[in-house]
């Protein structure tokens, strides 16, 4: 008999658990593939049905993942049956289908015992359920300013994957075969885990691994200068500081600010400074549908014409164009209702096959 503190899981582990993997448009593949075989090879090894999965999404249709795959759903929200663990697969559209279905599903789900796991951007969804309370959250490191801009009050930790309690967040990519591995151990032993890790090449890693292997500063006991100058200015994306500003908050002199930056960076501090920022707004253009002008202002430049300019020279298209570019693949209905749609002749009501054209 495996003993957990967690009272979900210690629960779980008297049953056969039950995972439903909530699907949301542009989920990301990689995630639902690791932790699907990570639950396939643990039945496998064992010869024993000891883990059971469903595929839910919002209205029971298949959902298209961010590859452009299309995975199909056993149940809608209004009908899935009781799970241990509820998890839920956002990825690049984390705000655009929150719908009150999502919300009203989590809350029940987590008011009957359920853990309920957010991967990759799946934080958005818990926090809008109001689930997340005081608990620091894990989201995928590209969508951390986007998470904060929409939750001011809530905070997020550096690291792969979080369970505390009733909750638990994940980063996504290999990371979900991380945490998967570590409930896995937890449910039914620690020997199960260690062969599903051998079965699918991988050493496992503690859920406080940093997200990023530029985060992990091997040997050290406080972050880097350079972490730490990276890390003021992406605190201060809105306002921008000036190197005088910066090397103060740091406690160096502005010559050092500069020689580290050249150094490390190859750049100087406003080079790096201008480079952070026009990444925080890829990446709000990304996840994010807000206007143009909303993004240049948070990302600290004053007029949008300037922001257009600055994007444009960085990644070689306006940021109108950018957010289209992937926009247009995002294609959340059936392909073949799209493109029924793409074809249909202007003023006919009927598509091209229908007139012979």
């Amino acid at each position: 008999m495996v003993t957990d503190t967690n009272p979900v899981i210690a629960a779980a582990s008297n049953r056969r658990p039950r995972f439903a993997f909530l699907l949301q448009p542009e989920f990301p593949m990689n995630a639902l593939i690791m932790a699907t075989e990570a639950l396939r090879i643990a039945n496998q090894n064992s010869g024993q049905h000891l883990f059971e999965w469903i595929m839910i999404s919002d209205s029971g249709d298949s959902v298209r993942a961010s590859n452009g795959m299309w995975v199909a759903a056993n149940h809608d929200l209004a009908n899935f049956p009781r799970c241990d663990f509820l998890v839920v697969l956002e990825g690049n559209l984390p705000t655009q289908n929150i719908s009150a279905n999502v919300r009203g599903a989590l809350r029940n789900a987590y008011r009957h015992g359920s853990m309920i796991i957010g991967v990759d951007t799946g934080a958005f969804a818990i926090a809008a359920a109001g689930l997340t309370g005081d608990r620091e959250a894990v989201v995928h490191w590209e969508a951390v300013s986007s998470y904060l801009e929409h939750f001011p009050a809530a905070e997020t930790k550096n690291q792969i994957y979080f369970i505390d309690r009733q909750l638990a967040f994940c980063a996504g990519g290999v990371a979900t075969l991380d945490m998967m591995l570590d409930l896995i151990g937890r449910l039914r032993g620690a020997s199960l885990a260690k062969e599903v890790a051998n079965a699918l090449i991988h050493t496992p890693r503690e859920g406080t691994h940093p997200q990023r292997t530029d985060d992990d500063a091997i040997g050290e006991t406080q972050p880097s200068l350079s972490h730490r100058i990276v890390a003021l200015m992406e605190d201060n994306l809105d306002f921008p500081l000036s190197p005088k500003s910066l090397a103060r908050h740091l406690g160096i002199s502005v010559r050092t600010l500069e020689r580290c930056c050249l150094r490390q960076f190859n750049q100087t501090p406003n080079q790096l400074y201008l480079r952070s920022r026009l990444q925080a707004a890829r990446n709000l253009l990304f996840y994010e549908e807000r206007e143009i002008k909303d993004v240049a202002y948070a990302c600290g430049f004053s007029y949008p014409s300037v922001f257009t300019r600055a994007f444009t020279a960085q990644f070689g298209q306006s940021p109108r164009a950018f957010r289209q570019a992937f926009r247009e693949t995002q294609i959340t209905v059936r392909p073949e209702i799209a493109r029924m749609s793409r074809n249909r002749l202007p003023g006919t009501g009927s598509t091209a096959d229908e007139v012979g054209v």
